[in-house]
């Protein structure tokens, strides 16, 4: 799976991180012999865990630096996070799941592998989480119908996030905050779960 990644021009440090997460631990057993594959899974609760590439991709747009507060959107069974805890490495990374049972289990695998510098929290992405904003990387992993204000508004100036937007058809952004300005970047065409809360779909 990294020799691929490293052909597909994805950055070292990003696959040093994805090098040192099990994607195995973070499938169900039904599809386990696929857990390297580059493709995306069904993880349970209508939810799927990213092919491998895009995480990667993802990653590398956020440019997560050591000692950064990042938060993600949508955990699923906690892949994305986990690599996000080791690139932010002092940091902290605060991640947010609308279904209780993916959350739990999230939580049961960091415990095993020992990942501290992750907050699972349960409740609804779409408005973020401002117990700890500014944030300075966002990582949305479910579709928005639009980028939701409250995630520009707890990003920090200076701060990127990465967020597919759209319904049948998607594209994955970059937004970057500077001066008090917000400026999109068009990344390309992707497929995600739809990102289901107040500032999401209905």
């Amino acid at each position: 799976m990294i020799r691929l990644l490293r052909f597909q021009g994805i950055s070292e440090r990003v696959l040093d991180a994805m090098a040192r997460v099990p994607r195995h631990l973070f499938v169900p057993e039904n599809v386990l012999e696929n857990a390297y594959e580059d493709v995306p899974l069904p993880i349970g609760e209508g939810q799927t865990i990213s092919a491998p590439n895009m995480v990667a991709v993802m990653c590398d747009l956020l440019d997560v630096r050591n000692g950064d507060k990042v938060l993600e959107v949508g955990t699923g069974l906690g892949y994305h996070a986990a690599i996000l805890s080791i690139l932010a490495g002092s940091g902290m990374v605060y991640t947010v799941e609308r279904k209780p049972e993916l959350a739990y289990k999230a939580r049961e695998i960091y415990k095993k592998l020992g990942l501290i510098n992750i907050d699972v929290i349960i409740g609804d992405g779409s408005e973020g989480f401002p117990e700890h904003a500014p944030y300075d990387r966002i990582s949305v992993a479910a579709a928005a119908p639009d980028i939701p204000g409250p995630l520009i508004d707890e990003l920090k100036d200076g701060g990127r996030m990465v967020i597919p937007v759209g319904h049948y058809y998607q594209d994955l952004y970059l937004v970057e905050k500077a001066g008090g300005q917000v400026k999109t970047y068009n990344k390309g065409g992707v497929a995600f779960v739809p990102l289901v809360g107040k500032y999401g779909f209905q």
